[in-house]
């Protein structure tokens, strides 16, 4: 009979995935001082709001930019092409920016305060407001716009 209580407990675990319902607020006791870095990096990102490139995902820590045009890459037809994002992340703002993916000389422009950020290929960990970043992410974001539409990825 004491088992009786356990099993009453554990529907309430198994309702509530952790996957699910997760705000980015909630994921850990650093996140607020991570809201203001997403909010500064999202201000870069609107004025690329044109022609084709539209907002995605504006919502609980998630931002992006695509290009709402067809394009081809590697012969392979697209019906868009993403442009940059930003998310928040447990202990950082992942700012995801795909020019330098598509186009990885890009990185030879950048400098050495950003590429420090650059994990992986095309995602910069950014975990301070540092006002040096935030200019240099502005800079790439205009060196990016630029590689894009010379491609004709943007219109």
């Amino acid at each position: 009979m004491r088992n009786m209580p356990a099993k009453k407990k554990s529907p309430k675990k198994t309702s509530s995935s952790p996957k699910q319902g997760i705000k980015y607020e909630d994921k850990s006791p650093g996140q607020p001082e991570l809201v203001p870095i997403f909010n500064e990096i999202k201000k870069l990102l609107k004025p690329y709001i044109k022609g084709s490139i539209k907002e995605r995902g504006d919502s609980k820590g998630q931002y992006g930019l695509i290009s709402e045009m067809e394009i081809e890459v590697n012969g392979k037809k697209k019906p868009e092409v993403y442009f940059a994002g930003i998310l928040v992340q447990k202990g950082y703002v992942g700012f995801y920016f795909m020019p330098v993916y598509s186009e990885p000389e890009l990185k030879k422009v950048f400098q050495p305060e950003l590429l420090k950020c650059l994990k992986g290929k095309s995602c910069f960990y950014i975990k301070k407001k540092d006002p040096i970043i935030l200019s240099q992410i502005e800079d790439s974001l205009k060196i990016g716009y630029d590689d894009y539409k010379k491609k004709g990825w943007v219109k």
